[in-house]
C-alpha cells in the first residue's frame, strides 16, 4: 500500500466516523411539506409615512411573533426572507383561519382623544371593520381607566369651563363607533402602538375591580400618554370627551374613560394604567394582545399560504425511503454485474456516500424539504458517475496496454477521467446554485440537498472508491484472474461497438434534422395544448381533500357550484382524493367549500392546501424565466472557458433542444407546470450538459493527439468511447427514478416523470444533437485543432513527456 493511499484510507475512516456519530446523535429538520402544518409568506407594504424596509420589516417580525406566540403554537418559526417578506412556519397547525386572522391583521394601532359624540355619515364615509378583526370584548358601557391601585392619584383641579368650543362638525372627521355601537367623533391620532412597552391581563382580587388590563409605555410614549389622560380628564365625568379611544383597523377595540379621581392636565404616568371593566377572563387577554401586539410599523399582506396534512408528508418520506432503498439496491447490483468486484467496492462507496451526505445535512442544519428529499434519492442515482468514468477509463487503458499492472491502469484511469468527472460535476453545481438563489420556498431545499450530494459523491468516488479498489489491486488474487476485477476487460457494450464500428456521422446533418423534428412536435404541443402552469405561477388557491365515502367529480363539481363556488375546478388526485383549484378564494370560503363535500362525502379532510397571492405568482413565473435564461447564460459562459466555442455553443443548442422537449412533453401529457417541475428542469439542464462535456472531454483530448484526422471520424470515436459510460450512468439515475415514479405519489410523480424524460433526451442530445452541431460549426470556424495532451502553449517537450508518464514508472529503462 503506498502512502498516498494509506492517506486516503484513513481520511475515509475518519470522515465516515464522524458522519455515523452525527447521525446517530441528531435528528432532521423537516420542512412543514414533511411534518404538516402551515406556511405562511408575508409581504410588507409602504404606508404614506413609512417605508417597508429591512428595518421596519424585522421591528414589523417581532410583532408578529408575539401575536404569534399567543396562539400557543408549538415551535413557530419566523424569518425574513429578502428586504420586505416575512416568512412563517406554524407546525401542525392544519387550519389556518385562526392564524392568518392574528397574523394578517395590517392596521396600525392609535389612541385618540374623544372630541364629542359622532354624527351619522354617509355610508360610502363611514370606514367599515374589516372581516379580519377580532371582535371588541363585550363590556359595560365606557369603562374607567384607573391608576394602579400602588400610585396615589393626582390632586383634582377644577374641571375646564362649559364654554369649550363644541366638537367639530366636519364631515371628513374620523367617526368611528365603540363598543356598543354609538358613534364618537375622534381627533388626530396622539399616540400609535410602536409606544405601547407591555400591556398584560391581571385579575384584581384585592381591589375588586376583576379582570383588568394594565398599560406600560416606552419613555416618550409614555409623555404623550399622560398629556393625553390629562387633557381628557379636564372635561365632567360621563362626558364623551372624558373618553380615550384605542383604535386599531378602524375599529374601537376601547374607549375607557379616565377615572375621576384623576385630575384636569395630571394624566395617567406610564406603569401606572389599567382598562377595568366587566371583562372575562378571555376578554382581558383578548385586548391585551391587540393592544401589545396590533402595533405592525407597515402593513402586511398574505401573499402565500401552503396548508400540507401530517399523513401526506409521512407518506412521501415512507415512499422516498422506500424508493432510496430500492433504487439503491438496483444501482448497487448493476454496476456490480457491469464491473464486478470494483463495481461491488463502488457499491460499498455508494453506501458511504449516502450515510456522509446525510450527515452533512444534519451538520449544515438543513431544513428538509419534499423536493430536497428527492434531490437526496436522485443524487444516490448520480454518484455513480465519477466510478464509472473512471473504470471506463481504466478498461481502455487495460485494452491498449494488456501487459500493465491493473494498479497501472486504475491510476491512469483516475488521472484521466479527472477533467470530466470535474466539468460535469461543475455544471451540476451551477444548476444547484441557480436553484437556490432564484428557486422559492421548497425548491431552494432541493438546490442544497443536490450540491451536498455531489460534493459527498466526489469525495465517496475519489477518495473512498479509490482506496477501496487500490488496496484490492495490490492483491494478487485480483490482479491474476482478471475477470474477477471487471476492469482488466473491455465490456460486453464497448466490444459490440468496436466490432460493428457505425459510421454515425457520415451524414451529421440528418440528426439535426431529426432533432428539429422533434422540438416542432414539442412546439405544437405547447401551442396547441398549452402549459398547464401550477397555482404557484398563476395565483389562485388549489386544495386537495379526502372524504370518507368516494364521490365522483361530477357529483363533488355539482356540490361545490351549489355552494357559490362554480368556477372552481374540480380534478381527481391519489387514491380516490379530489383536487379543487379556484381563482381567490378566503379561509371563510375554503371551510364553506369543505362542508359542501363533506355533505356529499362524509368525514373531509384537507391533505393540502396552497394559497398564491396574483402579485407573487406573477414573480415567481418571472423568476422561472430568469432561472431558465441565467442558466443557459451560465453553462454557456463556463463551457466557452473549458472548451471551445463551438463545443459550448452546440452544447448549450443541445441543452434548449432538451428543455423545449420537456416542456413539449408535459404539455402534450395535461401534467401542471409548477416549482417542483422548475426544479426538475434545471436538474436536466445539468444533466443535458453533464453528458455533453464528457463527449467534448473525449473530442478534444482524441483532437488534439490526432491532429491531421479528420473531425467527423475523431468524433464518432470519441462517442463510442464514452457511450458505454453514458448508459452505464443513466441506468444508475433511471432505477432510482423510476422507483420515485412507481413510490412517489402524486406529489414526487411529476418530479420523477420530468427527469426521466430529461435523461432520455439528455443522452440523445449529447450524442445526436450537441457533436453534429460542433461539426457544423467547425466547418466555417477557422481555429486550429486543439493543442495535444501535455503539449499546450509554452510546454516543453521535456515536461511533455513527464506529464504523459505512467505514475508506477520511474523513467529507468535497459
Amino acid at each position: 500500500m503506498t502512502r498516498a493511499t494509506a492517506v486516503r484510507a484513513v481520511l475515509a475512516v475518519a470522515v465516515l466516523l464522524v458522519s455515523v456519530y452525527i447521525t446517530l446523535t441528531m435528528s432532521p429538520r423537516l420542512g412543514l411539506d414533511l411534518q404538516g402544518g402551515t406556511r405562511i409568506v408575508l409581504q410588507a407594504r409602504d404606508t404614506a409615512t413609512v417605508e417597508a424596509d429591512r428595518e421596519t420589516t424585522d421591528r414589523t417580525l417581532e410583532v408578529l411573533r408575539q401575536r404569534i406566540d399567543s396562539l400557543g403554537v408549538s415551535e413557530p418559526t419566523l424569518t425574513r426572507s429578502g428586504e420586505d417578506r416575512i416568512i412563517v412556519e406554524l407546525p401542525d397547525v392544519q387550519d389556518p383561519r385562526q392564524a392568518a386572522e392574528v397574523i394578517g391583521r395590517t392596521a396600525q394601532l392609535t389612541f385618540h382623544a374623544v372630541e364629542g359624540e359622532g354624527t351619522d355619515q354617509p355610508e360610502e364615509e363611514t370606514p367599515a371593520p374589516e372581516s379580519t378583526a377580532d371582535p371588541a370584548p363585550d363590556t359595560d358601557p365606557a369603562p374607567d381607566t384607573d391608576p394602579a391601585p400602588d400610585t396615589d392619584p393626582a390632586p383634582d383641579t377644577d374641571p375646564a369651563p362649559d364654554t369649550d368650543p363644541a366638537p367639530d362638525t366636519d364631515p371628513d372627521r374620523l367617526t368611528l363607533p365603540d363598543e356598543q355601537g354609538r358613534l364618537l367623533a375622534l381627533g388626530e391620532p396622539r399616540l400609535s402602538g410602536a409606544g405601547v412597552e407591555d400591556a398584560t391581563a391581571a385579575f384584581d382580587a384585592q381591589g375588586g375591580a376583576g379582570w383588568t388590563v394594565s398599560l406600560e409605555f416606552r419613555k416618550g410614549a409614555g409623555q404623550d400618554w399622560k398629556k393625553l389622560t390629562g387633557e381628557a380628564a379636564c372635561h365632567p365625568a360621563g362626558d364623551d370627551r372624558r373618553r380615550v379611544a384605542i383604535v386599531l383597523d378602524e375599529k374601537v377595540i376601547s374607549s375607557p374613560q379616565v377615572d375621576p379621581s384623576v385630575g384636569c392636565r395630571a394624566g395617567l404616568p406610564s406603569g401606572a394604567t389599567q382598562i377595568t371593566g366587566s371583562f372575562s377572563a378571555d376578554e382581558a387577554r383578548d385586548l391585551a394582545l391587540l393592544i401589545k401586539g396590533g402595533a405592525l410599523p407597515v402593513p402586511v399582506e398574505i401573499v402565500e399560504q401552503r396548508t400540507v396534512g401530517p399523513t401526506l408528508g409521512a407518506a412521501a418520506i415512507d415512499a422516498s425511503a422506500q424508493a432510496a432503498l430500492i433504487g439503491a439496491a438496483a444501482t448497487a447490483l448493476f454496476i456490480t454485474v457491469v464491473y464486478r468486484l470494483f463495481g461491488a467496492l463502488a457499491a460499498v462507496a455508494l453506501g458511504a456516500y449516502g450515510v456522509i451526505s446525510y450527515a452533512a445535512l444534519l451538520a449544515l442544519g438543513v431544513t428538509l424539504t419534499l423536493p430536497g428529499l428527492a434531490g437526496f434519492v436522485l443524487a444516490i442515482g448520480m454518484a455513480v458517475d465519477a466510478n464509472v468514468l473512471v473504470f471506463e477509463r481504466a478498461r481502455e487503458e487495460c485494452a491498449d496496454r494488456p501487459t500493465r499492472s491493473l494498479r497501472s491502469a486504475l491510476t491512469t484511469g483516475f488521472r484521466k477521467a479527472w477533467s470530466a468527472v470535474a466539468d460535469s460535476n461543475a455544471t451540476t453545481l451551477i444548476a444547484a446554485g441557480l436553484l437556490f438563489f432564484l428557486g422559492s420556498g421548497p425548491v431552494k431545499g432541493f438546490g442544497v440537498t443536490l450540491a451536498i450530494g455531489v460534493v459527498a459523491s466526489m469525495f465517496s468516488a475519489l477518495v473512498i472508491a479509490r482506496a477501496l479498489t487500490e488496496i484490492a489491486a495490490n492483491s494478487r488474487f485480483v490482479s491474476d484472474y482478471r475477470g474477477v476485477n471487471g476492469i482488466a476487460r473491455p465490456g460486453a457494450v464497448r466490444t459490440w461497438l468496436v466490432r460493428k464500428d457505425p459510421k454515425l456521422f457520415r451524414k451529421s446533418a440528418r440528426w439535426l434534422v431529426v432533432s428539429a423534428a422533434l422540438v416542432v412536435v414539442a412546439v405544437a404541443g405547447i401551442v396547441v395544448r398549452g402549459v398547464d402552469l401550477g397555482v404557484e405561477f398563476t395565483g389562485g388557491r388549489l386544495v386537495e381533500y379526502s372524504t370518507s365515502r368516494p364521490v365522483d367529480v361530477e357529483t363533488a363539481r355539482a356540490s361545490i357550484a351549489a355552494a357559490g363556488f362554480g368556477d372552481a375546478e374540480v380534478t381527481t388526485a391519489g387514491d380516490g382524493d379530489l383536487s379543487v383549484r379556484t381563482g381567490k378564494l378566503d379561509n371563510d370560503g375554503e371551510h364553506a367549500l369543505r362542508a359542501a363535500l363533506a355533505e356529499e362525502g362524509g368525514e373531509t379532510t384537507k391533505v393540502r392546501d396552497e394559497l398564491i397571492g396574483p402579485s407573487l405568482g406573477d414573480e415567481l413565473r418571472r423568476n422561472a424565466l430568469i432561472a431558465l435564461g441565467v442558466a443557459v447564460a451560465v453553462q454557456l459562459a463556463y463551457l466557452a472557458v473549458r472548451f471551445r466555442w463551438t463545443f459550448a455553443v452546440a452544447s448549450v443548442v443541445a441543452m434548449v433542444h432538451d428543455v423545449i422537449l420537456v416542456v413539449g412533453a408535459f404539455a402534450w401529457l395535461g401534467r401542471p407546470v409548477d416549482g417542483i417541475f422548475l426544479a426538475a428542469l434545471l436538474t436536466v439542464i445539468g444533466y443535458s450538459v453533464n453528458d455533453s462535456v464528457v463527449v467534448f472531454d473525449r473530442v478534444r483530448e482524441l483532437w488534439g493527439a490526432n491532429r491531421r484526422t479528420p473531425l467527423d471520424t475523431i468524433a464518432r470515436r470519441a462517442v463510442l468511447q464514452t457511450v458505454p459510460r453514458t448508459v452505464n450512468t443513466g441506468m444508475g439515475a433511471l432505477f432510482i427514478l423510476a422507483a420515485l415514479a412507481v413510490l412517489g405519489g402524486d406529489s414526487l410523480a411529476d418530479f420523477a416523470l420530468a427527469l426521466l424524460i430529461g435523461i432520455v433526451v439528455g443522452t440523445w442530445s449529447s450524442v445526436f444533437t450537441a457533436v453534429p452541431g460542433a461539426l457544423a460549426l467547425e466547418r466555417s470556424a477557422k481555429a486550429p485543432p486543439p493543442p495535444a495532451p501535455g503539449k499546450g502553449k509554452g510546454t516543453p517537450r521535456g515536461k511533455a513527456r513527464a506529464a504523459r508518464r505512467d505514475p508506477l514508472d520511474n523513467g529507468a529503462r535497459v
